[in-house]
């Protein structure tokens, strides 16, 4: 019996601990999109996920290896937005659906929950190689994403295109952002948008 209860509190322990990492890391995810990596700080990602910078060791070994957790879940949920968004696109729509809803205006309103290559592009070559490795993952899953939506997927031209089409994409999306005026942002965002749907993915 005092074993079962034991195991009870260890495992509700472990649960906890598992639910207060995740809260950390969710946090940590949409400040690093909203203010970069350079402009995320330990004592401020704590305060937000309303615990104190004390707690932070027991749950990550180095400032380093949570942005690189927190780049993971960033780019999970990115990559679960954009297959969402492809399963539930019309037969042979999906591409012309994931580019138009990754160049849309909320996509570029959106900073906490956008996409993590848009977001930190710039500043990901200079991170810690666990944060680039985890950013060169979701880069080479997103060209992979898009080339299977051409009809000649597993073709060095299916892959030349899905190169082409996130570059520009993501190219669009900071330039987009970056501007001060938002006819210029609109103008950014449409032409990729038109050039990308009329090259023959």
């Amino acid at each position: 019996m005092m074993n079962v209860m034991r195991n009870t509190a260890v495992s509700a322990r472990a649960a906890a601990k598992e639910a207060t990492h995740e809260r950390i890391l969710s946090v940590a995810a949409r400040a690093i999109r909203r203010s970069g990596y350079d402009g995320t700080g330990v004592a401020d990602i704590m305060k937000e996920a309303g615990l104190t910078h004390g707690a932070f060791y027991s749950h990550f070994a180095s400032r380093e290896a949570m942005l690189a957790e927190a780049a993971g879940k960033a780019c999970a949920e990115s990559a679960a937005g954009a297959a969402e968004v492809a399963a539930g696109s019309p037969p042979g729509m999906a591409l012309k659906t994931m580019l138009a809803a990754y160049l849309s205006r909320e996509h570029v309103e959106q900073l906490e929950a956008g996409c993590p290559l848009a977001a930190l592009g710039s500043e990901t070559s200079r991170q810690a190689p666990e944060v680039r490795r985890v950013a060169t993952r979701h880069i080479k899953a997103t060209i992979d994403l898009l080339a299977r939506q051409s009809p000649d997927w597993g073709q060095q031209s299916a892959h030349e295109r899905a190169l082409v089409a996130l570059s520009a994409m993501v190219g669009a999306v900071i330039l987009a952002r970056a501007v001060d005026e938002p006819g210029l942002s609109e103008s950014l965002r449409e032409a990729a948008l038109k050039h990308l749907t009329s090259v023959g993915h």
